[in-house]
């Protein structure tokens, strides 16, 4: 690694360290280039090198005439971007629906967990519409654990998967029972019944 890789990787961290030191969230101004190259005792053009860097990847951005801000989470590209560069790999690919059915089966055991239920009438809407679709069921069941990073990395393998593969919906009597089983927070039930959906899944995509 070059000396000058060395001195922007490390401006990177020692930003991460002023965001957490100055403690700033999503809507928060950050100082500007000029005081960051005086905190950090470093040029100003490597300091806009690194804000030049976050900011492709979504973490801050710059407003004209305002300064530079935060990001909200849900906004930054990072995810999307290593993801374009891993699943590249033929083996990785054939990992893509593996690794997506396990992020969906860990997500209906969150969703017993769940404290907040309306997901549930969500869920119940889906299928009682007549235009019922598997993958907006499992994208519910993903968004109701309120875990964010899981559903963007979720979000980033379903778009490889649609590439990949042919999504198709299975009757609704298995929907209906899963439906049920997170109603009552029976979580082996729950989870048996998607692995079932799952297996179903599995022998239409090979």
């Amino acid at each position: 690694m070059s000396s000058r890789s060395k001195v922007y990787i490390e401006i990177v961290h020692q930003l991460q360290c002023i965001i957490t030191e100055d403690r700033l969230t999503a809507g928060d101004k950050i100082p500007s280039e000029r005081e960051l190259a005086v905190r950090l005792k470093a040029g100003r053009s490597s300091v806009r090198e690194a804000l030049r860097a976050l900011e492709l990847l979504g973490i801050i951005e710059t407003r004209q005439g305002e300064g530079t801000f935060i990001k909200e989470f849900g906004d930054h590209s990072l995810i999307e971007l290593i993801g374009s560069f891993i699943l590249q790999d033929d083996k990785a690919k054939e990992d893509i629906l593996e690794t997506k059915y396990l992020l969906e089966r860990n997500s209906i055991f969150l969703c017993c967990k769940v404290s907040n239920k309306s997901y549930l009438q969500c869920l119940k809407s889906l299928t009682s519409g007549n235009n019922f679709d598997h993958d907006q069921f499992m994208k519910t069941v993903v968004e109701a654990t309120n875990n964010r990073l899981l559903l963007r990395i979720w979000l980033v393998l379903f778009d490889y998967y649609k590439l990949e593969y042919h999504s198709y919906n299975l009757p609704l009597d298995y929907y209906t029972e899963l439906i049920n089983a997170l109603e009552e927070e029976k979580v082996d039930l729950a989870l048996s019944i998607y692995e079932s959906i799952a297996v179903k899944q599995l022998s239409i995509d090979a």
